[in-house]
């Protein structure tokens, strides 16, 4: 009979992401029964995610008494493009430079006379108002690095101390809204392409309702008035012609003008038009063709000039939800379709067959939220292989907003996709551009604001509520009571912690037992010690620290949770080691 005195270790790392279609009793034990606001990493494990700051710390004019939503935000020509209600706006966006000199004190004078240093004003314009903070200031000129006969506590406002940047936490120094573009009406929610047919930067924007517009690096407005493409509200660039989609007299036509030009549409000169045979809900240039998205079916549009182009079908049995969810995704293109994520290459490889999701370990989250979102927003972030899917709905707060964070990262068993919920972000528009190699993650809000994902520890001042639970585990044997006796932590922390560690018995029974949280702190961890390499329950080689937390209580399953609610910098939990002795059979 062996000694049920000894103590068992059982080591797990965190892999698999959040399981919302299986059984706990089924469910891998680095899997996730519960996993919010953590996200897989692309280094292992969980990792509480990032915040968002305001991007701009003005908020966008509102054009009516009406409460407005932010309808497009759009990184061009050094500036913020947002649109809201019947105009859009620009505005500029830096950060202090690096460094004690570029402080403000409350009582730094300037008046008329001083100066800001910044990272660069590239953008920003000759004159004007600026905020940091919650501190306005006008400048009368600029410099490549500083603003110029700056006076404090513009408009109202109070004299602050300012803080200098630190690559972390920034200090952003924003631009008022300039009006550049009016005389819309009814706009809805804008779509945008960034092109350059000629040597010249441009963005051309559409709102289904009124002319597309377009913007050079100036930010001065043309409208294009051409009938066939009044009132698009999907537009892409594709061999170095302008696409238009989305006309409510025409849903199910496609519309592209001359080559390098977005503004003609002479058929003699190479436009024209192609039409399919479903509403039009997307388009996305992607390897060499452009994808029509359909409300029902899928089509491709390949060739290089009217001459040639030709439509064929990806499939017929399955449409995408939302255009707005439509990325380019770690070299294929994702979509929401009618039940869940669904990338184009697996679609189109099987052609007319209907296929798997890869979103069915979280299906349900789907479910809960297809059917009564009033807007799909989507971003990407590439340095983390990583897909967010919002579900944004009007009378739903921001606190209670859900979304869906997409992995692909290397598993154990090869690449895979791995699964989170997101909720606290709620986006009326988005927008993801890579700047001279830094990912910039724009969104819109429902109050007015721009603001930056991936910035700062909280969603802007508001604490990250951050959870993970991972399955009932009986260490392969369901018959036999644990007596725990510690529990052991890897993570990778970036600072310190302020999270709560749960030990939970028996599928969390009333009748089990239900030990107080366990603080996972730098003051009251029980201790930090070595190293350690998981996936075997072998210590020794060179990892993450380890907390080693004593615990109490017992059962026949054991459950972990982790519960977050502080405004700490990110970190990642690698693993845990459940370490127990045997008690006695059921």
């Amino acid at each position: 009979m062996p000694d049920l005195s000894q103590t068992q270790a059982f080591p797990f790392i965190c892999e698999g992401g959040l399981i919302a279609n299986r059984s706990t009793f089924i469910m891998q034990p680095g899997q996730a029964l519960q996993l919010e606001n953590f996200e897989p990493d692309i280094e292992g494990g969980y990792k509480r995610i990032q915040g968002f700051t305001k991007h701009i710390g003005f908020i966008v004019p509102q054009t009516s008494a009406t409460s407005e939503k932010v309808l497009m935000v759009a990184s061009f020509a050094n500036k913020t493009l947002a649109a809201r209600g019947e105009k859009i706006f620009s505005s500029a966006s830096t950060s202090l430079a690096l460094g004690s000199s570029s402080a403000i004190a409350q009582d730094t004078a300037m008046t008329g006379s001083g100066t800001i240093t910044v990272d660069s004003t590239a953008g920003f314009s000759s004159s004007g108002t600026l905020i940091i903070d919650s501190e306005q200031f006008t400048y009368t000129g600029v410099t490549s690095t500083t603003f110029t006969g700056v006076t404090r506590a513009a408009n109202s406002t109070s004299a602050a101390a300012h803080a200098a940047s630190t690559d972390d936490n920034p200090t952003v120094v924003s631009e008022s809204w300039t009006e550049r573009d009016t005389g819309r009406t009814n706009a809805g929610k804008y779509s945008f392409e960034r092109f350059n047919f000629d040597g010249n930067d441009k963005i051309v924007v559409v709102d289904g309702t009124n002319d597309p517009t377009v913007f050079n690096t100036s930010i001065s407005a043309t409208d294009i008035t051409a009938s066939s493409v009044e009132g698009a509200s999907l537009v892409a660039a594709y061999r170095e012609h302008m696409f238009y989609a989305g006309m409510s007299s025409t849903p199910q036509e496609v519309v592209f003008s001359q080559p390098f030009d977005e503004d003609a549409f002479n058929s003699g000169s190479g436009a024209g038009s192609v039409k399919v045979d479903d509403t039009i809900v997307g388009l996305k240039v992607f390897r060499e063709a452009l994808f029509i998205f359909c409300e029902n079916r899928i089509f491709k549009l390949t060739g290089s000039s009217s001459s040639d182009f030709q439509i064929a079908p990806v499939t017929r049995d399955i449409g995408c939800i939302n255009g707005d969810t439509i990325q380019e995704f770690a070299g294929d293109l994702i979509f929401l379709g009618p039940d869940g994520l669904r990338t184009v290459a697996g679609t189109e490889k099987i052609g007319d067959v209907n296929i798997g999701t890869i979103s069915a370990n979280v299906q349900s989250i789907f479910d809960d939220n297809i059917q009564d979102s009033s807007l799909f927003e989507s971003v990407v972030i590439p340095d983390k292989t990583q897909y967010r899917v919002f579900f944004s709905k009007e009378n739903v707060g921001e606190n209670f907003t859900e979304g869906v964070i997409c992995v692909l990262k290397a598993q154990q068993s090869g690449m895979g996709y791995e699964f989170a919920k997101v909720r606290g972000i709620k986006p009326s528009a988005t927008d993801t551009l890579i700047v001279s190699g830094d990912v910039l993650v724009l969104h819109g809000g429902f109050d007015g604001y721009v603001y930056r994902q991936e910035s700062g520890t909280t969603f802007d001042s508001t604490a990250i509520n951050a959870k993970y639970r991972s399955p009932d585990l009986t260490m392969k044997d369901p018959g036999i009571r644990k007596h725990m006796q510690r529990v052991i932590v890897n993570f990778s922390p970036e600072s310190s912690i302020d999270a709560d560690l749960f030990v939970r018995y028996d599928y969390e029974s009333a009748n089990s037992s239900r030990p107080a949280a366990y603080p996972l702190d730098s003051s009251t961890i029980s201790g930090i010690y070595g190293t350690s390499t998981y996936g075997t329950p072998t210590y020794g080689g060179p990892s993450q620290p380890l907390v080693r937390q004593p615990v109490e209580g017992s059962g026949f399953a054991v459950a972990l949770r982790v519960n977050d609610g502080g405004a700490t910098a990110a970190y990642s939990l690698k693993g845990f080691q459940l370490e127990y002795q045997l008690g006695a059979r059921r």
